[in-house]
């Protein structure tokens, strides 16, 4: 059992691909046809909201923070695409991407400030950011509007065998790569870990912190192309529903909450996790209500066991 625990503190992914194998071969068991061809592309659509949220999350909770805002921020992307830049005639994607990833880089550069200058507690920060953003996602769409053609329900189709969807989640990859060639990363840990050690060690505490908010921003801007290609309409009361989900994700994946550990392979995986409980809990006719209940005890069973049987620090203090 102790080599076990061991391998589950050193790879703090390993959990969550454990029990997404499992999740997986049940929800085979339930619906044979759940990874059929047909279904593959609408799977991967539905998908990436959850897997993009949990990864505009990620950042700020390395860097020992949290952003609570980064769910209405996906929603407010989701609603300014769908309510305003396409009725205006600004919905090409050349002309649309660059102003919605630009907007959520914003938010999150703002509230980034708020929390590494202005210092106010990283939840208090992103709560009232988070209030901002699902008023202003309300007054933007206060009913769901419905997108005409564009270009952005190719995304949530297929091109020949490959599913559109993992584009989206793609590139937010290839770019958590690249930042991982440089010191960014290793200095977004090291100030998670511990600011004033890193601080002793020449990082600029505060840029990095602030930067990893402006990441997540971005992350979120992405998030809410792929919700605005699966839904084609806009849904500003999804705002609350994603905000807990991105949290979730992370943390199941084995992000501290204290900051330090963590990655985007292990959010990805929760929110594998937290999408085949859906899916598992759907196909079972358990009410959306309950469902959301689920997606709290999820988190509240990711934060136990990252600050319990899978945190390292439990490993150190035996050795």
């Amino acid at each position: 059992m102790s080599r076990v625990q061991d391998f589950l503190q050193r790879r703090s992914w390993a959990f969550a691909f454990v029990l997404a194998l499992i999740l997986l071969i049940v929800n085979l068991v339930v619906s044979p046809s759940f990874l059929s061809p047909e279904r593959l592309p609408a799977t991967f659509a539905t998908l990436a909201p959850f897997v993009l949220v949990g990864f505009a999350s990620t950042p700020a909770i390395l860097s020992g923070g949290i952003d609570i805002s980064v769910g209405p921020l996906a929603t407010l992307i989701n609603c300014l695409f769908i309510a305003v830049l396409l009725p205006a005639g600004w919905g090409e994607w050349y002309i649309a991407v660059p102003i919605l990833l630009l907007t959520s880089a914003a938010v999150g550069t703002v509230t980034g400030v708020l929390v590494a200058v202005v210092r106010l507690h990283p939840v208090v920060a992103s709560i009232g950011v988070f209030f901002v953003l699902v008023g202003a996602a309300v007054t933007i769409s206060k009913q769901p509007v419905s997108a005409p053609a564009n270009w952005s329900d190719a995304l949530a189709g297929s091109w020949g065998w490959f599913p559109a969807a993992a584009l989206t989640m793609g590139i937010v990859a290839l770019a958590w790569f690249a930042l991982r060639r440089t010191a960014f990363v290793s200095n977004l840990l090291a100030t998670g870990e511990s600011d004033i050690s890193a601080y002793g060690s020449g990082v600029d505490v505060t840029l990095v912190r602030v930067l990893a908010y402006t990441l997540g921003g971005v992350f979120a801007g992405v998030g809410g192309i792929a919700l605005s290609a699966l839904l084609q309409s806009s849904q500003s009361s999804l705002a609350t529903t994603y905000a807990l989900l991105g949290i979730a994700a992370a943390v199941l994946g084995g992000a501290s909450l204290g900051g330090g550990r963590g990655g985007l392979l292990g959010t990805f995986l929760g929110a594998v996790v937290i999408y085949l409980v859906q899916q598992l809990l759907t196909a079972a006719g358990v009410q959306p209500s309950l469902i959301q209940v689920t997606y709290g005890l999820v988190l509240v069973l990711g934060v136990l066991l990252g600050a319990t049987l899978l945190s390292p620090r439990l490993r150190r203090s035996r050795a």
